[in-house]
């Protein structure tokens, strides 16, 4: 159980640090949730889904200081 508790807290951890590398830290929460649901959407394998998958591979590959800021500025609590 605790090992099943710790893999949860660190899988958390890693998606957050995809939203922050993303610059969407301070993106409202429903946004949030709305843009996923909406690649929730796309079809594994597709044109979009390799399109989208190529996007995220390349700002793996870059130092998050170089990548572009996000226009995302909205600083609503999370709360």
């Amino acid at each position: 159980m605790k090992a099943d508790r710790k893999r949860e807290t660190r899988e958390k951890f890693l998606l957050g640090g995809i939203v922050v590398r993303a610059g969407l830290s301070k993106a409202d929460r429903a946004f949030l949730l709305g843009g996923l649901l909406e690649l929730a959407r796309v079809a594994p394998g597709s044109t979009e889904h390799r399109r989208l998958r190529d996007i995220g591979e390349n700002a793996f590959k870059t130092s998050p200081l170089d990548m572009a800021l996000s226009p995302i500025g909205e600083t609503r609590e999370w709360g």
